[in-house]
Protein backbone atom coordinates (compact mmCIF):
# COMPACT_ATOMS: atom_id res chain seq x y z
CA UNK A 1 0.00 0.00 0.00
CA UNK A 2 0.79 3.85 -0.49
CA UNK A 3 -0.02 6.12 2.60
CA UNK A 4 0.33 9.54 1.80
CA UNK A 5 0.79 12.25 4.81
CA UNK A 6 1.05 15.69 4.91
CA UNK A 7 3.44 17.83 6.69
CA UNK A 8 5.69 20.72 6.86
CA UNK A 9 9.64 21.05 6.26
CA UNK A 10 10.88 20.82 10.24
CA UNK A 11 8.55 17.47 10.32
CA UNK A 12 9.79 16.42 7.01
CA UNK A 13 13.19 16.77 8.00
CA UNK A 14 12.67 14.81 11.28
CA UNK A 15 11.15 11.76 9.54
CA UNK A 16 14.24 12.17 7.18
CA UNK A 17 16.34 11.79 10.76
CA UNK A 18 14.11 8.93 11.81
CA UNK A 19 14.05 6.90 8.70
CA UNK A 20 18.18 7.38 8.11
CA UNK A 21 18.62 6.28 12.21
CA UNK A 22 16.76 2.94 11.22
CA UNK A 23 18.78 2.32 8.01
CA UNK A 24 15.43 2.80 6.01
CA UNK A 25 16.99 4.46 2.86
CA UNK A 26 14.84 7.58 1.80
CA UNK A 27 13.76 9.23 -1.81
CA UNK A 28 14.16 12.75 -1.11
CA UNK A 29 12.01 15.37 -3.27
CA UNK A 30 13.57 19.05 -2.72
CA UNK A 31 12.20 22.37 -4.11
CA UNK A 32 15.09 23.11 -6.38
CA UNK A 33 14.24 19.53 -8.37
CA UNK A 34 11.52 20.88 -10.04
CA UNK A 35 13.77 23.54 -11.38
CA UNK A 36 15.91 20.83 -13.40
CA UNK A 37 14.87 18.53 -16.52
CA UNK A 38 16.42 15.64 -15.89
CA UNK A 39 17.38 12.77 -12.93
CA UNK A 40 21.26 13.57 -13.44
CA UNK A 41 20.29 17.36 -12.88
CA UNK A 42 18.04 16.10 -9.66
CA UNK A 43 21.03 14.28 -8.20
CA UNK A 44 23.33 16.94 -8.17
CA UNK A 45 20.63 19.60 -6.89
CA UNK A 46 20.44 17.64 -3.99
CA UNK A 47 24.24 16.72 -3.37
CA UNK A 48 24.51 20.35 -3.96
CA UNK A 49 23.16 21.34 -0.48
CA UNK A 50 24.10 20.08 3.01
CA UNK A 51 21.28 17.40 4.51
CA UNK A 52 20.55 20.15 7.02
CA UNK A 53 19.22 23.02 3.99
CA UNK A 54 17.77 20.44 1.94
CA UNK A 55 14.65 22.80 1.09
CA UNK A 56 12.41 19.30 1.75
CA UNK A 57 8.97 19.34 -0.32
CA UNK A 58 8.29 15.15 -0.14
CA UNK A 59 10.74 11.84 0.96
CA UNK A 60 9.67 8.54 -0.03
CA UNK A 61 10.58 5.22 1.73
CA UNK A 62 9.99 1.49 2.03
CA UNK A 63 10.35 -0.43 5.01
CA UNK A 64 8.51 -2.82 7.38
CA UNK A 65 5.07 -1.57 8.52
CA UNK A 66 6.05 -1.09 12.45
CA UNK A 67 9.62 0.72 11.11
CA UNK A 68 7.77 2.71 9.00
CA UNK A 69 5.25 3.88 11.65
CA UNK A 70 7.81 5.37 13.66
CA UNK A 71 9.61 7.26 11.11
CA UNK A 72 6.03 8.90 10.60
CA UNK A 73 5.03 9.12 14.34
CA UNK A 74 3.12 12.40 14.84
CA UNK A 75 2.12 12.67 10.75
CA UNK A 76 -1.29 13.16 10.18
CA UNK A 77 -2.71 11.78 6.57
CA UNK A 78 -2.71 14.29 3.94
CA UNK A 79 -6.32 15.73 3.01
Amino acid sequence: PILIYGADGPALSRALDRALTRNVKPAVYTEDMFKTTHDAANREAVRAVARTDLNLVGIAMRAERKVIDKIVDGLKFHN
